[in-house]
């Protein structure tokens, strides 16, 4: 067998955010893995896993001269034997020129899967170097420990192997997961002395499926660049998404024309409530409403209102010289009744202890809302607030929620260790809890609405991990929203597009050349009206 030049040649691909990927859980890849062996000859996943694997490790790293290969005693170290088997015979044909060595983790052979067991044998056979300890030096390890099974505690062996994954600043590529990683939450459990981030590149063959695990919580960063291959397997009938990997195939191109008869009405009204003043308990937060307003105001809304939850000293902020164009309004004017029903209202950045007293007129009149920051706090420690924001499903209209973990977890009456334990669960429950779109933010942003799958946002990155960003999002949400046509089965879709493109600018941050670091206003200049 010649060697591969390209992973590609096979039904591997990488995973960008250009496309939409449907995401299965631990549960559902076992179903669509057993209807698949139901149907196909005994060890042709496995083949196909391993040969997937083989051929990507070569695509990854074509003048590797020592690859480590650490295979558990399941059916994931069974591909890594494969994958193992494929390499060695290579190095062979090209005079040796790779040096493959195995460590194997396997206390019984006797209990070792069926395939498992085939692979190994025939690894033997073929003359593949085992080792009990891990080559001093390598290009490329492979992690085929543990697959998708249940993450429990590693004994000293395997804590001792995946210590050494992790710390490497040489490339890893992990088998269908990290090790450690749960494949349903992105929880990843903890090796003393090793991160999530590695200081090396870091790769992940999905295999089967795609696992939401790989692409929110901790799993980005042990994941890293991620690839899959489906092993020519489609997944059966009756076997549910768990969430949506959401895609943008346009990312970054330039907006298509607006209509010529088009005036500022065209494209709605966001009313931004918030920036408690310093005079208000001595906590000065008007810059976040005014970074949210000028999100809005980029992302593309015909007019942009701003009630400042500030006293009536004679500084008094009445208009943004950076955006002149924003309008600037009393509190109680954007609160009557026409204003509130016709405006797309973001409420509450910065808002502090002000916004609690204003949120009941806001609930029961705003048809079109999103809550942040403040408002989500005022809300969770208060019951009669629950309830209004509950009835609002009832009245057929729209609202959107976006928390981070500790907002999240003050509404669910939780925690945010248990929030971040499994975020998809989080965010559906706040969704289904107050019948509402709800925004988890994180690492792979999570938008949930009662009754749907949820999504995962692909974009972002710690740069965003800033003051001031999420008020960002918070307005591109609200001008969104604004726009005529929002309702219904649009909203999640408009919701997840502002999501998607606030991450995408963390992403592209430097593109132009630039090396100025990311902060919410040059954020904010940065947005772009979405069609």
């Amino acid at each position: 067998m010649s060697t591969p030049r390209f992973a590609t040649q096979t039904g591997t691909r990488p995973i960008t955010p250009a496309h939409r990927e449907a995401l299965y859980g631990s549960a559902g890849t076992r179903a669509i893995e057993q209807q698949a062996a139901a149907s196909l000859p005994h060890h042709t996943l496995m083949a196909r896993a391993g040969l997937a694997v083989a051929r990507l490790a070569l695509a990854l790293q074509p003048h590797a001269r020592c690859i480590w290969v650490a295979c558990g005693p399941g059916n994931n170290g069974g591909d890594g034997l494969v994958a193992a088997t494929h390499l060695h015979r290579w190095a062979k044909a090209r005079a040796g020129a790779v040096r493959v060595v195995v460590t194997h983790l396997c206390p019984d052979e006797s209990r070792l899967p069926r395939d498992a067991h085939r692979a190994l044998d025939t690894a033997r056979q073929a003359g593949v170097v085992f080792s009990t300890v891990p080559p001093d030096d390598f290009d490329l390890a492979i992690d085929a420990l543990l697959g998708i099974g249940p993450v429990r505690a590693f004994d000293d062996t395997m804590a001792s192997w995946l210590g050494t994954m992790r710390r490497t600043g040489r490339p890893v590529l992990s088998v269908d997961l990290p090790s450690g990683l749960h494949p349903d939450t992105g929880a990843l459990a903890p090796l003393e002395g090793a991160t999530a981030r590695a200081p090396g590149p870091r790769h992940t063959l999905a295999l089967l499926t795609l696992k939401p695990g790989l692409f929110t919580g901790m799993g980005r960063d042990a994941a890293g660049s991620v690839w899959f291959d489906d092993l020519g397997v489609s997944p059966g009938i009756g076997v549910p998404l768990v969430a949506w990997l959401e895609g943008q195939p346009q990312a970054g191109a330039p907006i298509s024309q607006r209509p010529h008869a088009s005036h500022k009405g065209s494209f709605g009204d966001v009313a931004v409530i918030g920036g408690q003043g310093i005079s208000q308990h001595g906590v000065g937060m008007t810059g976040a409403a005014v970074l949210a307003a000028r999100a809005a105001l980029h992302a593309g809304a015909g007019r942009v209102f701003v009630g400042l939850l500030e006293g009536s000293e004679p500084q008094d902020t009445s208009w943004d010289p950076v955006c002149p164009e924003l309008m600037f309004r009393s509190p109680a004017l954007l609160l009557e009744r026409e204003m509130l029903h016709a405006a797309s209202v973001v409420c509450g950045c910065g808002g502090g202890a002000a916004v609690a007293a204003l949120l009941p007129r806001v609930l029961s009149g705003a048809a079109t809302l999103v809550l942040d920051a403040d408002a989500l706090n005022a809300i969770a420690a208060d019951t009669a607030l629950q309830t209004q924001l509950g009835h609002r499903r009832g009245r057929g209209w729209t609202t959107v929620l976006t928390p981070h973990p500790l907002e999240a977890a003050r509404l669910l009456g939780s925690n945010t260790g248990i929030v971040m334990a499994d975020r998809l669960l989080a965010a559906q429950a706040i969704a289904e809890r107050f019948g509402v779109l709800c925004v988890l933010k994180g690492s792979g942003t999570v938008l949930a609405t009662p009754g749907e799958v949820p999504r995962i946002n692909p974009t972002g990155n710690a740069a965003l991990a800033t003051a001031g960003t999420g008020d960002v999002l918070a307005g591109m949400i609200g001008s969104a929203l604004a726009r005529p046509g929002s309702s219904g089965h649009h909203t999640a879709a408009r919701v997840a597009a502002a999501v998607f493109q606030h991450g995408w600018l963390a992403d592209h941050w430097l593109d132009d050349g630039g090396t100025s670091g990311l902060c919410a206003s040059r954020l904010a200049e940065r947005v772009q009206a979405l069609d």
